[in-house]
């Protein structure tokens, strides 16, 4: 978008792209844009602050004793920046903890191969190193197909999913960045991305075998470990948490009635499978040390913020993510959003900015098991007048607009409006500082699975933040390091999430919302 009108004034400049609900004109500054640039650019200390979150902190599984390890830095750090009011707040029960401390596989017979590999949360260890003879039990589909394997499965390591098949193209095309076209294609769209309408479930088929079923099976039939492929490119795993855990609450005594359960990289479970296939038997060693919390704690997020002036009791805030799984250090899912939003945050600090409203960053934990963190911070803050047992709180009206970073590591190219067309002429003006980074794509498309929907639904404005998706690609899986990142990328990103973040906080009027439904 190109703005219409150009005044230029005092070393502002100002651009007339349309009005506030009440017709204020969005107004552009320039001269703080320049030095948010080359503080964010020239000063930038983004990669030092996602380098300590990736490389000593580790992955952040919620409540493990690694992400309240991680929780505890963020407060100091926070601190040592100089923002205020720095908490970390429980915001739900959340289970028992828990955290793999050691972990290995490998294929002893025919041939010995080391196995890339990990266990899923939220299951059991082994009793110390277990050898054991691998058997395949992947076509388990109704009750009747378990009959067959019934006194067949005691001491072995069950091949539980079929032979994943790769995708060699991927291999060789990799990635690269959204293209103008790509752009074109979400800025053409004229109405939000249709929301899914409520789907009633068919009723459950009795004799279909659920996962968590399936597992009670294979430890009630004496097996020791469990294996699993279930996507991931040569070289990466992906795994998330054992079947039914979110819906037993992260249970301590559920998860010791588990298995071990491992996702394997599919190099090495399609060889194990083509060997037994073969009818030749394969030989697996194993060991899986978890800690489990003794009792049931709560979840927490981590806040700071820089406090405004004359409107201080309203609040703009940016952030994205804290907690990742705890395969990898969780460094495009999302360290990097994480990063971003705090050397946003210590720009602003770090040049004198002295913002009307008050700027507030937040840490999210439970994002990975359903956006729990935000979710029950909107509740508890600001309310939610579409649910009539939270109801709109005080703090509701006081609200002006979250800013969100999630979807990989790559370089913002613009931002989504989420169906609110009363923000277009807004953000585009805002972006005009940064057309040289290819910031320039407005999209009236909403999107979800991640923390800004939290504020969305709850009708306030909330906004995700258009990205290639460079260094994205490492999500979920055991290669989100912080080898993974795009240094320039980072720094762009902090510059305009400082520069939207202090644009809110200095207008007139709160950022304008959606109509309720």
């Amino acid at each position: 978008m190109k703005p219409t009108t150009r005044l230029i004034a005092a070393g502002v400049l100002l651009v007339a792209m349309g009005a506030f609900a009440s017709g204020q004109t969005p107004t552009v500054d320039w001269d703080m844009a320049a030095k948010i640039r080359e503080e964010g650019l020239q000063r930038s200390q983004v990669m030092d602050i996602v380098g300590y979150m990736t490389d000593v902190l580790g992955g952040r599984l919620t409540l493990s004793e690694d992400m309240k390890r991680a929780q505890a830095w963020a407060k100091d750090k926070m601190e040592k920046l100089g923002l205020a009011n720095v908490v970390i707040e429980p915001f739900m029960d959340y289970g028992a903890a828990w955290d793999n401390e050691y972990f290995s596989l490998q294929m002893l017979e025919p041939d010995y191969q080391p196995m890339v590999g990990f266990p899923l949360a939220y299951t059991s260890g082994t009793k110390g190193k277990v050898i054991a003879p691998a058997v395949i039990a992947a076509d388990i589909q109704t009750k009747k197909d378990l009959d067959r394997y019934k006194g067949k499965l005691k001491g072995a390591v069950i091949l539980s999913t079929p032979p994943y098949a790769l995708d060699m193209a991927a291999l060789t095309q990799g990635v690269s960045r959204l293209t103008a076209d790509d752009l074109a294609r979400l800025e053409e769209a004229v109405v939000p991305r249709p929301q899914r309408a409520p789907v009633t479930p068919p009723p459950p088929n009795p004799d279909l075998v659920k996962p968590e079923e399936r597992l009670a099976f294979f430890r009630a039939e004496g097996a020791v470990a469990v294996l699993q492929c279930t996507g991931g490119q040569m070289g990466s795993v992906v795994g998330f948490s054992r079947p039914g855990a979110n819906e037993d609450k992260w249970s301590r005594e559920k998860t010791l009635a588990t298995l071990p359960l491992i996702a394997v990289t599919p190099e090495h479970y399609n060889r194990m499978f083509r060997v037994l296939k073969r009818g030749i038997p394969v030989k697996v060693e194993v060991e899986v040390r978890n800690r489990i919390g003794e009792k049931v704690e709560k979840a927490s997020n981590v806040l700071g913020e820089i406090p405004g002036s004359d409107l201080a009791g309203e609040v703009v805030m940016l952030g994205a993510h804290y907690d990742s799984w705890h395969e990898a250090a969780g460094a495009s899912d999302t360290a990097a959003g994480c990063a971003v939003a705090l050397e946003a945050a210590r720009i602003l600090k770090a040049i004198g900015a002295k913002p009307r409203r008050t700027i507030r960053v937040a840490f999210w934990g439970g994002e990975e098991q359903g956006l729990h963190g935000s979710r029950e911070y909107v509740n508890a803050h600001f309310g939610n007048p579409k649910d009539p047992k939270i109801g709109a709180k005080p703090d509701y009206e006081k609200f002006s607009a979250y800013f969100n970073q999630d979807y990989g590591a790559g370089q913002f190219r613009g931002i989504y409006l989420q169906g609110n067309e009363r923000v277009r002429r807004l953000f585009a003006a805002w972006m005009e500082p940064f057309r040289d980074f290819g910031m320039t794509a407005l999209s009236i498309q909403s999107v979800g699975s991640t923390d800004h929907v939290s504020f969305d639904a709850a009708g306030l404005p909330g906004f995700q933040f258009i990205q290639d998706r460079i260094g994205g690609t490492a999500g979920h899986t055991n290669l989100d390091f912080y080898d993974t990142l795009r240094p320039e990328d980072l720094m762009k990103n902090a510059v305009v999430e400082a520069f939207f973040a202090y644009q809110a906080a200095m207008a007139d009027e709160r950022i304008p919302r959606k109509p309720l439904k």
